[in-house]
């Protein structure tokens, strides 16, 4: 009720009598009336009514209507809550608007990612690895999304890697298998003779088998860490001196000049030697099949500071930049016939790679710049 109904009603209440006045001490005692009579002292509710005056910041009596408090106090209280809630009402009921229009425009804006994130990972748990959510912002949710479009595109690109290599496993086994086949069942059929001579490609094909399954096997104790290695102590001036014997006849045949370059002092390194031996034959068996005749090996090792380096370099065409990078893949073959006619299988690079980690070491390969590749196998030093 505003002030001037108020008034009014004051007015119409004075119309049965002038509105007086009178003064008491701090205590509510009256100590000045108009009227002859004094009235009661001011109970606690009259208090309420009351005008403080003050003096010097204290307190030192009260001015209050000489008559009509009740009166008085009933229409202070309703005029107060009608007042209040008049003046209330509608900024709550805008406030509530604004609050709840402003909850549903957050919780729209917050809760999509989170929708879509958990559909995209619902999807992904039933087989769709193609799934990913667009991330925008730098917050908690954009980084949760970039987490996730991580793990779902490493997983994507592991069931292609799976698949790759089943596929893989599968034809290197059905050739060898049905090379055998053929010639047992030639055998069996009396169109070949039982000749040592007949046997030789049965046993070619099974020892083919017998080394891609050893392939594999160690390829799989790599992967779950349960290689183990026994690691001594070797001079790998020593050993590198025994490959380069082992194949000295048949880079003659190639009319292959292969030669190793020791250094004058290496302190010996922790290595087992027989893994070792199975990496660097791997690389002087590449490089002697991508070198053309007349061509030239060599095989040096370096101490470092706080490695030591073994290089396999070749003479031959190099690796081609759209090969460098899968040299190290599983079943990845640069020229597959010339693999073929030796046998490879595609695991010798990537088997040697993972040897070479076990050791805590690297091995990369990269093309010389004066023609040709080069391997090279870092390996720490105690």
């Amino acid at each position: 009720m505003g002030s001037g109904a108020q008034h009014g009603q004051m007015m119409g209440q004075g119309s049965r009598g002038m509105m007086n006045f009178y003064l008491t001490d701090t205590h509510g005692t009256p100590i000045y009336s108009p009227e002859e009579e004094f009235p009661d002292p001011l109970s606690e509710d009259d208090f309420e009514l009351a005008i403080a005056i003050h003096h010097d910041q204290e307190i030192i009596g009260y001015l209050v209507p000489s008559k009509n408090l009740p009166f008085l106090r009933d229409v202070f209280q309703t005029d107060f809550s009608l007042l209040l809630t008049r003046a209330l009402l509608p900024t709550v009921l805008v406030s509530g608007s604004l609050a709840l229009l402003l909850a549903t425009l957050v919780g729209y804006f917050l809760l999509r990612p989170v929708r879509q994130l958990t559909t995209a990972a619902e999807n992904l748990t039933l087989g769709d690895l193609s799934q990913r959510v667009k991330v925008q912002g730098k917050d908690e949710l954009a980084t949760l999304g970039k987490t996730f479009n991580q793990m779902a595109a490493s997983l994507e690109q592991a069931e292609k890697s799976r698949q790759t290599m089943t596929a893989d496993i599968a034809h290197e086994l059905r050739t060898p298998l049905a090379v055998q086949r053929a010639n047992l069942e030639a055998l069996q059929d009396g169109l070949y003779p039982l000749t040592m001579e007949n046997l030789v490609p049965i046993m070619e094909q099974n020892q083919m088998l017998t080394r891609l399954v050893e392939e594999l096997r160690t390829l799989a104790q790599t992967d779950y860490d349960t290689l183990g290695l026994e690691k001594h102590h070797h001079n790998l001036a020593k050993l590198l001196e025994q490959i380069k014997e082992n194949f000295k006849l048949q880079a003659a045949r190639k009319n292959i000049k292969l030669t190793f370059f020791p250094p004058s002092s290496c302190p010996p390194v922790e290595v087992d030697a027989r893994r070792m031996n199975q990496v660097i034959n791997n690389l002087v068996q590449n490089a002697i099949i991508h070198t053309p005749e007349g061509g030239e090996i060599i095989i040096s090792l370096d101490c470092l500071e706080k490695s030591l380096q073994i290089s396999v370099r070749d003479t031959g065409p190099g690796i081609s930049p759209e090969d460098l990078p899968h040299i190290f893949e599983r079943f990845y073959r640069t020229d597959h016939s010339s693999a073929k006619d030796k046998g490879g299988s595609g695991l010798g690079l990537t088997i040697a790679k993972r040897l070479v980690e076990s050791h805590g070491g690297t091995l990369t390969a990269e093309n010389h710049p004066e023609g040709g590749a080069v391997f090279r196998l870092n390996l720490p030093l105690s």
